[in-house]
C-alpha cells in the first residue's frame, strides 16, 4: 500500500493550483491528482492557420464534442445551456477568454439587500488580500479606478482598446452609459517569464505565446518547485472513508487504466461545479448513502450557469476581428438591483471585438444573413471584420431544481457514471435577458450597426459552473462551512466554484481562485486541528 500523503488535491485547474501553491509553504506532503495531462503549447491551435477549424472539433470547448480521452461525457440534454470545460493541468484556464472581473461586495449580501437567495458566510473584504495576491500570481492587465467595480491594482497596463474599443466607447458615451477597459489576464508587457501578447489569434482555444495566464504556466511551476507532487492522467473514481467517517483517501485509475488507492490525511476537491458533485455522489457508502458530505441533500443542487444574452451587429468601420483578447471593455451599468426594471439583481456586460473569418462565415450562414450565390462574396466582405458584440452575463439565482445528478446509463471510459444536468432558466433571469437585449440593441443602433442578430441564451455558454456544494454556517442549508470544510467530513475540503452561494453577474475565475487562497490560508491557521 502507498504511504498516506498529508494533503491530496483532486484537480489541477484554477482552484487546485492556487490551493496547492499556497499550502506548499507548510512543507507537508501534498499530492495533486489530475485526470488530464500537461499541455504542449506547440500543439495549440494558434500555431497554425487552421485554428478556427480546430475549434469545431478537437479544440471545441465542449467535452462532448472534443471527446478527448481525458474528458468525461456530460448528459446536458435537459438544459438549454451546454456544459463546457477542459481537463488538463491548468483546467479550463487553458481555454477561457481571460476576462477578469471580481464579484462585487453586494454579491455577498443578496438576501440582506434584495430578499432573495442567501447571504454568503463571508464578505468581499475577507477576500480582498487574496484577490490582490491572485492578480499578482496570474498577472493581470487593466486600468485601476473603475467607479462601478471593486478597486483593483493590476500589475500591467490595460489592453489596447483597438479599433472596436473606440467604436464601443463612443456609442456608450452617446447613451450616457458606464463603460471601462476590462481587466484581463493577458500580458501587455513581459511579466514573470511570460512574453506580452502578440495577437496570435482568439484567446479561448489556448495561447501558444503564453501571454494568456493559465495555471499550468503561473501557479504550477512555483508549486512543483516548492515540493508539491503532481500526478497526471489519474482519474479519481471515489473518495473513501474510514470507520470514523473521515476521508481516508481516493480510488483512482492511473495512466494505464489500473485501479489504485491513494491514502491521505486531508482531501481537497477542486473539480468544478459539475465534477465535484459528480465525485461526491459517486462516493456514496453505507455511512453516506446519499453521497459523501450530503447530509443537507444539497450536493448537486442549486446549479448556476450565468445565462448569456448576446446581441451583435455589423458596423461600416473595421473592427478588430479575431485579434486578442476577445473582450476589451466591460460595463456595470445594470449590475445591481433596480426594481423598476422588473427583476432583482442584474448583469455585467462584456463587449466583443469581433470574430474570425471561418466563424463569421459559418455563423452568418446559419443566421441567414450570408447568402449563397453571386452575392456571397460581397456580403461576406461587408460582414467579416465588421462585427460588434454586446454580451450580458446574467446573474443566475440558486434554485434547487437546477441540479447535477449521476446518469443511470452514460459512463466515462473507466465506467464511472457521467453527470446529468437538469437546468431551466428562471423567470427572473428571462426578464433580465430581455432587458439586456433591449439595451444591447440600443447600443448597436447608436453605433450604426445593421444585420443585428441574437443568441439568447448562448447555447454553448455553460462556462461558469457554480453553486452545487454551497458554503454556509447552517449544515442543513450548505455543504461546506465558511472556510470550505465539509460539515459532515471534517478532513474534506472543497475549493472550486461549487461552493458559491450566489453567482453574481461576472465571470467567476478570479473569485474562485481568491476563495481557494482564502481557504488555504484558513487551513494553515488551523493546522493543529485539520486532522481531527
Amino acid at each position: 500500500m502507498k504511504d498516506p500523503v498529508d494533503v491530496l488535491i483532486i484537480g489541477a485547474g484554477a482552484s487546485g493550483a492556487a490551493v496547492a501553491w499556497s499550502l506548499a509553504e507548510t512543507k507537508m506532503h501534498i499530492l495533486c491528482l489530475e485526470q488530464g495531462g500537461w499541455m504542449n503549447p506547440a500543439e495549440y491551435p494558434s500555431t497554425g492557420r487552421d485554428w478556427e477549424a480546430k475549434f469545431y472539433g478537437e479544440w471545441s470547448s465542449s467535452p462532448n464534442v472534443r471527446g478527448r480521452p481525458e474528458d468525461y461525457p456530460i448528459n446536458d440534454d435537459n438544459s438549454p445551456i451546454k456544459v463546457v470545460n477542459y481537463n488538463a493541468v491548468g483546467g479550463s484556464t487553458v481555454m477561457y477568454t481571460a476576462h477578469w472581473p471580481r464579484l462585487h461586495p453586494s454579491d455577498f449580501k443578496v438576501k440582506t439587500l434584495d430578499g432573495v437567495a442567501d447571504d454568503w458566510p463571508i464578505d468581499y473584504d475577507a477576500l480582498t488580500p487574496f484577490f490582490e495576491e491572485n492578480d499578482r500570481m496570474m498577472g493581470t492587465s487593466g486600468l485601476s479606478g473603475d467607479p462601478l467595480s471593486p478597486l483593483t491594482h493590476p500589475p500591467m497596463p490595460q489592453q489596447p482598446m483597438g479599433l472596436s474599443g473606440a467604436i464601443i466607447g463612443k456609442a456608450m458615451n452617446e447613451r450616457g452609459w458606464h463603460w471601462w477597459p476590462s481587466d484581463t489576464t493577458v500580458a501587455t508587457m513581459d511579466y514573470e517569464g511570460r512574453a506580452r501578447c502578440i495577437n496570435l489569434g482568439h484567446c479561448t482555444p489556448a495561447c501558444a505565446q503564453g501571454a494568456k495566464s493559465s495555471t499550468d504556466i503561473t501557479y504550477w511551476p512555483h508549486a512543483v518547485r516548492a515540493g508539491v507532487e503532481l500526478r497526471t492522467h489519474c482519474r479519481v473514481r471515489e473518495i473513501t472513508t474510514d470507520e470514523n467517517g473521515m476521508a481516508s483517501g481516493v480510488v483512482y485509475y492511473d495512466k494505464d487504466g489500473v485501479e489504485q488507492f491513494q491514502p491521505a490525511h486531508v482531501v481537497i476537491i477542486a473539480c468544478n461545479g459539475v465534477g465535484t458533485p459528480r465525485l461526491l455522489l459517486n462516493s456514496a457508502s453505507g455511512r453516506f448513502p446519499n453521497g459523501l458530505a450530503n447530509s443537507s441533500g444539497l450536493v448537486g443542487k442549486n446549479l448556476m450557469f450565468h445565462p448569456y444574452a448576446q446581441i451583435y451587429g455589423y458596423v461600416k468601420e473595421p473592427t478588430d476581428s479575431n485579434r486578442a483578447p476577445p473582450t476589451c471593455l466591460w460595463s456595470k451599468e445594470w449590475y445591481d438591483t433596480d426594481l423598476s426594471r422588473g427583476f432583482v439583481r442584474g448583469y455585467g456586460v462584456q463587449f466583443v471585438r469581433g470574430a474570425g473569418p471561418v466563424f463569421e462565415a459559418v455563423v452568418s450562414e446559419q443566421k441567414g444573413i450570408l447568402p449563397w450565390g453571386e452575392e456571397h462574396h460581397r456580403v461576406f466582405r461587408k460582414l467579416n471584420g465588421h462585427r460588434l458584440g454586446f454580451s450580458a452575463i446574467c446573474e443566475d439565482l440558486p434554485e434547487e431544481h437546477n441540479q447535477v445528478t449521476l446518469d443511470p446509463v452514460l459512463k466515462d471510459s473507466h465506467g464511472i457514471p457521467a453527470p446529468k444536468i437538469d437546468y431551466t432558466i428562471s423567470e427572473n433571469s428571462r426578464k433580465m435577458m430581455e432587458h439586456a437585449l433591449a439595451r444591447g440593441r440600443e447600443f448597436l443602433e447608436t453605433a450604426g450597426a445593421t444585420d443585428i442578430c441574437v443568441n439568447s441564451p448562448i447555447p454553448w455558454g455553460g462556462w461558469h459552473l457554480l453553486g452545487t456544494a454551497r458554503m454556509g454556517t447552517d449544515p442543513s442549508r450548505s455543504v461546506v462551512n465558511e472556510w470550505g470544510r465539509s460539515h459532515d467530513v471534517k478532513n474534506l475540503f472543497i475549493v472550486d466554484g461549487s461552493i458559491f452561494v450566489t453567482s453574481g453577474g461576472v465571470n467567476p475565475t478570479s473569485t474562485i481562485q481568491a476563495l481557494a487562497l482564502y481557504i488555504a490560508d484558513q487551513m494553515k491557521q488551523r493546522l493543529a486541528n485539520l486532522f481531527d
